[in-house]
């Protein structure tokens, strides 16, 4: 049995790493919907579209779209050719803050292959407000895998990262917020067909001692794409 699923695995690897060699090129008017989960208690939570505007020998800039019962909230993200961001929300405390970066933010580090790690920091602005961050990602590509998703069946890689943001505030004695990701990566499209994501930060203000602060705990999966050209 342990040989069996071991030799799946390389096969769905290979795949994986076959099909990154001829990565799509992405187009202007390609659009990604993305369902939005609850994972703390499975409910549907809204959508996210995400529309390619603009192509550029440097960046790939994208629409995007957060819509809740209720909301709808637009906001643009950059991405290098890669796939590594630009310009991204980062969570700081349970809420999504603008980070443009430079140099891009390694969410990925090519060749992606099962086994592969990094930990590397980054400098990044608030666009808003003009303020400085320094941010930490510690990622590993924990192996391959073949999954479906409302979208159709992908061969993915499965990344696990954490995200340090940066955003402690020292006078208030609030820790930097923590971001935890687990991504399956697909080659195929350039981008991730799911994502979980959860966030925490530390209030070492209380009397009664540290208290660890929740965010959000979200799953998103794809729900559309192009078709293939």
């Amino acid at each position: 049995m342990r040989s069996t699923i071991a030799l799946q695995a390389a096969l769905i690897a290979a795949s994986v790493l076959t099909t990154a060699v001829a990565q799509p090129v992405p187009a202007v008017g390609d659009a990604y919907v993305y369902r939005v989960i609850n994972a703390y208690n499975n409910e549907p939570r809204g959508q996210v579209r995400s529309r390619i505007d603009n192509v550029d020998t440097d960046r790939v800039v994208m629409a995007v779209t957060t819509e809740t019962p209720g909301t709808s909230i637009a906001s643009t993200e950059v991405y290098a050719p890669d796939g590594n961001w630009l310009r991204h929300p980062l969570t700081n405390r349970d809420q999504p803050v603008d980070y443009a970066f430079a140099p891009a933010f390694p969410a990925y580090r090519f060749p992606l292959e099962p086994g592969s790690e990094w930990s590397l920091r980054v400098d990044a602005v608030n666009p808003a407000t003009s303020a400085r961050r320094s941010v930490r990602v510690d990622a590993t590509v924990i192996g391959a895998e073949r999954i479906r998703v409302p979208a159709g069946e992908f061969d993915t890689l499965k990344i696990r990262r954490t995200i340090y943001a940066g955003d402690a505030v020292n006078y208030l004695r609030l820790t930097e917020t923590t971001i935890s990701e687990l991504e399956w990566y697909a080659p195929a499209l350039r981008r991730y067909v799911r994502l979980i994501s959860d966030s925490y930060y530390k209030d070492l203000s209380r009397r009664q001692g540290a208290q660890t602060m929740r965010g959000d705990w979200n799953l998103y999966e794809l729900v559309s794409a192009p078709a293939a050209r």
